[in-house]
């Protein structure tokens, strides 16, 4: 039996959820991070704290 292990992720930046251009600014800063180098930033909804996460499997 196979057992995966929790995937680690760090969060690069937070946004609100509330904010007048919804995810944009998150969407933003997620493809300045991949620009950047870091391939694999994404954004996702953290429901619990209302809010844009943008986040990466790597460690930094």
């Amino acid at each position: 039996m196979t057992t995966a292990l929790p995937t680690q992720r760090t969060v690069l930046e937070k946004f609100p959820a509330g904010h007048p251009r919804g995810s944009w600014p998150a969407d933003e800063y997620a493809a300045a991070q991949r620009a950047q180098g870091t391939t694999d930033a994404r954004v996702v909804t953290d429901l619990a704290t209302d809010q844009f996460l943008v986040i990466t499997e790597t460690t930094k």
